[in-house]
């Protein structure tokens, strides 16, 4: 165990990706099979268990430490961190114990307070604090609360892992893909020169676009890409191998289980193929929108009910492999073409379906599988004009692919660029305000927005980004200096400081008291010149809703 929390401080200590890499393969190649093995499990996000809540876990250490809880909830007020706060306010360990590795820690720990009764639990959980090290303890806490998170990507993982074995990263982030149990022969496996993905449902690393930051017109002649709709739902990929049906997510999440309409129009695919696209929540071409996609996502039971009011269908727009044989390598204009001649019916047009080149438009046994159209454009003028539209056909922008480009792993930029539109923005009050995490633990940094509705100002938005460093200080002075009453960690201010809020779109929502739900929002600026009464109405928001989804697809 003091292994792998040296790694985890190291990891968590340095923003450069060169260090978190070498300290990654420094583990791999010291720790041996079964502690790499559970650690690779660990950092490649794999579920968690949570063996006991946090309320039982301060309720002990605040009685393992002899101080009242009050003084423990104000001590993690302070550090920002319960997994750290807990480590600091516990006595020592014995300096004389002898540390376990990661995987016996795991076994003999934190598997078993699953099945443990309250007085189990608080058995383990005290006889572990004796043995652990405060650094080890930090690393614990994270595991067995099931809120373990460090700032390295599986793409660094893969390429530690690709340095020890000798491959290039694009292959170990393949045999990385879909792995559902890690053992420390499994791990072994991967650090094989020459072992081979044999598992039929594993997908592949998904090639991700980056945000288009330059004029459109700066990637050259637009007769050497192809533009498409990027639509507004959830990445993934569909694979028909011999008896194996599955779907699998960006998030390496397989969703099979929650789209059974999806796994069933895969049965019409031929054998040997795998797609790339967009799962999207459409009801006869109408788009229900992201909020209603993620009601189905996730789900290992679909009720009936749920397949009638969020049908959902596969949008594919690349093929990965076909009759086999990988096709990663070929260039994108090679690959649609293949994609085309499938004969799937293009997403859009009257009733959601459109005649494909290379196909018809009858679906027959593929309801619910299409292919995304080209938006068809001879300049990049006309492309730009295109784009001014998504937000009335429900989709987030463009996606400008360069046709020459084979498929990539992870996010290299130069060939895929996704090109947003522009966000939907009001002014909104600032309402209440609670203090981070970690490093900034010690300044309020979660805000929660307002605007009028009447003459009351109604939440609308959390948003946790958009200010510079200076500017959190000042704002963090505001907030404990108009500070009307307190709620725990959430300060109630006087409401004086107005900011720009930007968001992507904005739907119904029964769930919020505004009747609205915002998407991704965000802090644009603070708009020091303007009085809270000068914000933005909740009347402007619900105009809004016309402009965002449902809407008839593209």
């Amino acid at each position: 165990m003091k292994r792998f929390a040296r790694l985890f401080h190291e990891l968590d200590a340095t923003p450069r990706t060169a260090e978190k890499v070498q300290a990654l393969v420094a583990y791999f190649r010291e720790a041996p099979a079964a502690d790499a093995a559970a650690a690779l499990a660990v950092l490649s996000g794999q579920r968690q268990r949570r063996g006991v809540t946090t309320t039982l876990l301060r309720e002990w250490a605040a009685e393992a430490a002899g101080i009242p809880s009050w003084l423990l909830e104000e001590s993690y007020a302070a550090v920002g961190d319960l997994a750290e706060t807990l480590a600091l306010i516990l006595p020592e360990g014995r300096s004389d114990a002898a540390s376990a590795g990661l995987a016996q820690t795991i076994a003999s720990t934190i598997e078993p307070l699953a099945a443990a009764s309250v007085e189990e639990k608080r058995q383990i959980i005290r006889a572990a604090w004796q043995r652990l090290h405060r650094d080890e303890r930090v690393v614990w806490h994270k595991l067995i609360t099931g809120g373990f998170r460090v700032g390295v990507a599986r793409t660094l993982v893969a390429r530690a892992l690709a340095e020890i074995a000798a491959v290039d990263a694009a292959t170990m982030a393949h045999r990385l893909m879909g792995l559902s149990t890690i053992t420390p022969e499994v791990f072994q496996a991967l650090l094989d020169t020459d072992a081979q993905v044999d598992d039929p449902a594993r997908p592949y690393p998904f090639f991700l676009a980056s945000p288009l930051d330059a004029p459109a017109a700066s990637l050259g002649d637009v007769a050497a890409w192809i533009a498409e709709w990027k639509w507004d739902g959830m990445r993934a990929q569909l694979i028909r191998r011999g008896d194996v049906r599955a779907l699998w997510t960006r998030g390496e999440e397989l969703a099979s289980e929650a789209f059974p309409e999806l796994m069933a129009a895969a049965e019409s695919l031929p054998d040997g193929h795998v797609l790339d696209g967009e799962v999207l929540a459409s009801a006869e071409g109408t788009l229900l929108g992201f909020q209603a996609l993620s009601r189905r996502a996730g789900r290992r039971r679909v009720s009936p009910k749920q397949l009638r009011e969020i049908p959902c269908v596969f949008v594919a727009y690349d093929l990965l492999e076909a009759d086999g044989v990988d096709l990663r390598e070929q260039p994108l204009a090679f690959r649609r073409e293949r994609l085309a001649a499938l004969g799937l019916p293009a997403f859009g047009g009257e009733g959601g379906a459109q005649a494909s080149a290379g196909g018809d438009a009858d679906q027959g046994a593929r309801p619910h599988l299409f292919f995304s159209p080209q938006v068809v454009a001879t300049s990049w003028d006309d492309l730009a004009r295109a784009r001014e539209t998504s937000r009335h056909r429900g989709v987030e922008g463009l996606m400008l692919k360069r046709l020459g480009s084979p498929y990539r792993v992870g996010r290299p930029r130069g060939d895929w660029w996704k090109w947003k539109v522009d966000p939907l923005e009001i002014d909104a009050v600032l309402l209440y305000g609670q203090a981070g995490h970690g490093r900034r633990a010690s300044l309020h940094t979660d805000y929660t927005l307002g605007v009028w509705d009447g003459d009351a100002l109604v939440p609308v938005a959390k948003a946790y980004s958009g200010l510079t460093d200076a500017e959190i200080a000042e704002v963090d002075r505001i907030i404990r200096q108009t500070t009307r009453e307190r709620h725990g960690p959430v300060r109630v201010v006087e409401p004086t400081l107005v900011f720009q809020i930007a968001f992507d779109a904005i739907a119904v929502s029964s769930r919020h008291k505004s009747g609205v739900a915002m998407r991704f929002p965000r802090i644009a600026r603070w708009r020091r010149e303007k009085r809270p009464e000068e914000a933005g109405r909740l009347d402007e928001l619900r105009a809004l809703l016309p402009l965002t989804p449902p809407s008839r697809a593209p």
